[in-house]
């Protein structure tokens, strides 16, 4: 696989809760859980379930930080 993202984090499954139409698909990133939000569809396409070996990547023209 090639593209052009530089944030791809390696992680595991934790759990995927599907609603209606999209999924909630929890990423264990070396401790840290990353949430996705995608299709049903793609998750089945995928295969997605607990424990599979995945990639997550992030792409976003923001990264906002705040304090108080």
């Amino acid at each position: 696989m090639k593209i052009s993202a530089r944030n791809v984090l390696e992680g595991t499954v934790k759990e995927v809760k599907k609603g209606a139409t999209t999924s909630h698909v929890l990423i264990d990133v070396k401790g840290l859980t990353v949430t996705s939000s995608i299709t049903n569809e793609a998750v089945d396409e995928l295969g997605l379930k607990a424990g599979s070996k995945v990639k997550t990547i992030i792409k976003s023209s923001d990264v906002m930080v705040a304090v108080e």
